[in-house]
This record gives C-alpha cells, sequence and structure tokens, in this order.
C-alpha cells in the first residue's frame, strides 16, 4: 500500500478520535477485591460491564486490584479494550510481592506509591466517573471521595456488599442525592452515567454547574 495512502487512513482514524468525545470518558469500576460477600450473579454483571466499557470505546480505570474490579478489567481486555490501574505499591515489585496484586489485563499500571488511601485518592481524580460493584470498606472510601469529588457515580445494585447499602447511607447523610444513580443492570447503569458525565461538560462549557450540598 503507498505510503500516502496509509497516512490518510492513519489521519481518518485520528480524526474520528477526535470527533467522538465518548472515546475519551475513564469510567472507573470501585469494587471488592475479596468477593466472598459478593451476590452470586456479581460475576456476570462485572463481565457484561466490561464488555460494555469496552465496546463503547470508554477506558476502563481501576486499582489494579483483585475480585470485581480484576473480573471487569478481563471482560474489556477480551473485547480488545483499553486498562489503565493505579496501584497502591511504589514499584512493580512492590505491587506482586507486597501487595500480591495482579499485572494481568491492564495496558498501563501506575505505581503511586501512596498505599491504598492515598491511591483511592489518584484513581478517582483521574476518572470521570466511578461505577461502584459490590465493595468493602475500600470501595465505601473510594465512593466517599467521589461524591465529595461531585464525580458522576452508578452503583450496581444487587450485587451485594457496600452497593447494596450505599442508596440508604446516601439518603442518611444530609448532604442532597449527589451526583449518584442506582440500576441493577449494567447496560442501563453504564447509560445513566454517560449521562451524567454529559450533562457535567455541557455545564462546564456554559458555566451553569451547581455545586451539590
Amino acid at each position: 500500500m503507498p505510503e500516502k495512502t496509509i497516512k490518510r487512513k492513519i489521519s481518518a482514524k485520528k480524526a474520528v478520535v477526535r470527533d467522538s468525545d465518548e472515546l475519551r470518558y475513564k469510567i472507573c469500576v470501585s469494587g471488592a477485591a475479596e468477593t466472598d460477600l459478593c451476590s452470586k450473579d456479581c460475576f456476570e454483571k462485572a463481565t457484561l460491564l466490561g464488555r460494555e466499557i469496552a465496546r463503547r470505546g470508554f477506558v476502563l480505570v481501576t486499582g489494579a486490584t483483585t475480585g470485581a474490579p480484576y473480573w471487569v478489567a478481563k471482560a474489556v481486555k477480551e473485547e480488545g479494550g483499553v486498562v489503565i490501574g493505579f496501584s497502591p505499591a511504589v514499584s512493580k515489585q512492590a505491587h506482586v510481592k507486597t501487595y500480591h496484586l495482579p499485572l494481568d489485563y491492564h495496558d498501563v499500571i501506575m505505581y503511586t506509591g501512596f498505599h491504598y488511601s492515598g491511591r483511592n485518592l489518584l484513581l478517582m481524580r483521574a476518572s470521570d466517573a466511578i461505577i461502584t460493584i459490590c465493595g468493602r470498606i475500600g470501595t465505601l472510601n473510594e465512593f466517599t471521595i467521589g461524591f465529595e469529588d461531585k464525580k458522576p457515580i452508578g452503583v450496581m445494585e444487587g450485587t451485594g456488599g457496600m452497593a447494596d447499602r450505599l442508596r440508604d447511607i446516601v439518603e442518611n447523610s444530609h448532604r442532597g442525592p449527589g451526583k449518584v444513580v442506582y440500576s441493577s443492570d449494567p447496560k442501563e447503569l453504564l447509560d445513566k452515567v454517560v449521562e451524567l458525565i454529559k450533562i457535567d461538560e455541557k455545564e462546564s462549557r456554559t458555566g451553569d454547574g451547581v455545586g451539590i450540598v
């Protein structure tokens, strides 16, 4: 194939990426690293979510961990998608030997060196939206960071653990509903989260964003 033709095709592909806002959405999946408390169909829902994230051209962001986020990462990679991980460890060696965390099903892993609490902050700040699946106390920590930062958040209800308690926590916290949506269906939940991202983008362009109390 002539060099000029190749260059034109590459330019066309780049143009498509620039014209499609959705291709740059970074969706963080936050969830239980230990899954004994998760529902029986949590794995299925995590897999369906991962496939949907990849099919829409989004980038998955995780804590480079095991459990529910790992299931989603596996599904994203199997669909040809992109996964970025944020590790609590300072290095690849510490990630594997000290924290006993996986390397597979990720394209890039950022070694933050800030343990779990610092990693969680960077993870939330680096994402356009957060989806919670199952979860324990660390998932709650990530949720509250996202809530305080007014991030769009989707909660996958029916997956057990913290995800099935967050609606009550928000309702009884006297801080308003936040930018939080709920669904037990992975596709529907992702639709709702993307709509929140688009609202955020529109408000940031027009300056109409209103703080949540």
